[in-house]
């Protein structure tokens, strides 16, 4: 009795491809509850077998381990996934329910696991089975047959509303407390600001009293907190505070890790690349990388040309940031020439790379940006992190909001995981670009449409 009143409360989640494609571990992610995995699925993983992209990686990577905890023979009660975890076991047997029949017309690996999940509800009754999804559609036309379905939630960002921002405003504070700033070396001991609550490493502060402000920003290293003068990079100038607080991570050598958000027009990627180009004198390369998520089937196979010539139209925005560059401050005849971008790339100090065959890389000494993160996973986010060798910093740009991903979502992308999880590192900053400076044009398009 003890164990049929301890099965009908675990739940039995049968997976969909794209929960696989999108983490290959997600089988011990399931807790006490045991997991099925449809035939339909292992012949769509088998598709996507080689490769060198990271769906290609998962998928091995899932087969060589489901294989593992199976071996020579694979019961159909399942095999265990290790202590205090469920079994996971391949179902083959469906019956395509009259119900789903009547509803779809089509047979599709969709509704074939869509099948097997409505069989299982009906033959492990009252057991609750959950169908695990990030094919929004799928889950809809589950829920519409009565069956329950989720999203992969493990990764996931706990609440937009909670990420990370990089920045906060205090205010009231006492006049000389904020004129310690402007004497010495522009350090304040924590001691002194005890108005300001458990600072995170590389927080940026907006300081106010009254009209006086200062823009500081705290280290863990010398428990102080230090000003940020407004300086500029490669003839770009900040033209708010949240650029100030950017220019400044993107500057700091001992800052290893950048993550900079923020709606389309706030100068992420511009001040990436001028910081990139202010410092490349200590880098042995610029690196410039995006996700090439196509539109419709325009995929990078179905353009012509050799790599670069695919690689240009995903490109084209990082150069369009170059090109601002290009020209020095208007008016001044002593302001030097900015190198061109031909020469950079013909002298190999600038690259442009496809983040497909960033595995097995190894980069020293690297200015590594990476625009759009927003369409990364957080498997492929923490691969091109671990490419990093000595001296190499690496910036992610994005807009959270703005997600071409199919699968992804603005709780569930690379660039929300990596911000939640690096917070307080102090190899790390980030902060949130609220304002659009690309032009007043452009603001009034991002706010009103």
């Amino acid at each position: 009795m003890a164990e049929s009143t301890s099965r009908v409360e675990s739940k039995l989640f049968v997976l969909d491809t794209n929960v696989i494609l999108h983490d290959a571990g997600c089988l011990r992610n399931f807790e006490e509850h045991d997991v099925a995995v449809p035939i339909t699925v292992l012949e769509e993983l088998d598709r996507f077998k080689k490769g060198n992209e990271d769906v290609n990686f998962q998928s091995r990577a899932f087969l060589r381990r489901l294989d593992e905890l199976t071996g020579d023979v694979l019961s159909s009660d399942g095999t265990s996934l290790g202590p205090g975890l469920g079994s996971v076991r391949v179902v083959i047997k469906a019956s395509y329910q009259q119900r789903l029949k009547e509803a779809f017309l089509e047979d599709c690996p969709d509704h074939r696991i869509l099948d097997v999940a409505l069989t299982l509800q009906q033959d492990e009754s009252p057991r609750p089975v959950v169908l695990v999804t990030k094919d929004t559609n799928l889950r809809m036309k589950a829920k519409s047959l009565g069956l329950t379905a989720q999203d992969y939630s493990t990764d996931k960002v706990e609440s937009m509303d909670k990420l990370y921002t990089g920045k906060r405003l205090v205010e009231g504070l006492g006049s000389g407390v904020l004129d310690e700033f402007f004497t010495g070396n522009g350090h304040v001991p924590a001691e002194h600001l005890t108005a300001v609550s458990q600072p995170i490493a590389n927080e940026n502060f907006v300081l106010r009293n009254g009209s006086k402000s200062v823009l500081a920003t705290y280290k863990p290293n010398e428990k102080s907190f230090v000003r940020i003068d407004r300086i500029s990079a490669s003839w770009v100038h900040p033209r708010n505070s949240e650029q100030s607080f950017a220019l400044h991570a993107l500057l700091d050598d001992n800052i290893k890790l950048v993550t900079l958000t923020g709606k389309a027009g706030s100068g992420k990627t511009l001040l990436a690349l001028a910081a990139a180009m202010e410092r490349k004198s200590h880098y042995r390369q610029i690196l410039l990388a995006r996700p090439a998520v196509p539109l419709s089937n325009r995929d990078l196979g179905f353009l012509p040309g050799d790599i670069q010539a695919k690689l240009d139209p995903y490109m084209q925005p990082l150069y369009d940031n170059m090109a601002v560059m290009q020209q020095p401050l208007a008016g001044n005849p002593n302001t030097p020439a900015p190198p061109k971008v031909q020469d950079l790339l013909a002298a190999n100090h600038l690259e442009v790379t496809p983040l497909a065959y960033i595995r097995g890389r190894s980069l020293q000494r690297v200015f590594f940006i990476v625009d759009e993160a927003q369409n990364l996973t957080p498997h492929e986010i923490k691969t091109i992190i671990t490419r990093a060798g000595e001296g190499t910093k690496i910036v992610f740009t994005g807009d959270i909001q703005q997600i071409d991903h199919p699968y992804l979502d603005s709780l569930s992308n690379g660039l929300s995981f990596l911000i939640d999880r690096m917070v307080g590192q102090p190899l790390f900053a980030h902060v949130t670009l609220e304002k659009g400076e690309r032009s007043e044009l452009a603001e009034l398009a991002s706010n009103l449409l």
